[in-house]
């Protein structure tokens, strides 16, 4: 079989962990920030983890990853 292409925009978007996990960026932290206290936007920061439902679909487009 030919080697997978890995889709491009889930590979901006999503990162493997060591053990598998689907990691990913929070949303509502690009603008509009004026009205977000600033813990909250302390906390749109860190990193995120995909469902386990998700987690096999986002791992089909990042096979290399």
């Amino acid at each position: 079989m030919p080697k997978m292409k890995t889709h491009r925009g889930a590979a901006k978007r999503f990162k493997k962990t060591g053990s598998g996990k689907v990691k990913r960026s929070k949303a509502y932290a690009s603008h509009l920030l004026g009205g977000k206290s600033p813990k909250r936007k302390r906390n749109l920061r860190k990193a995120g983890l995909v469902s386990e439902e998700e987690n096999r679909r986002i791992s089909r487009l990042i096979p290399y990853n």
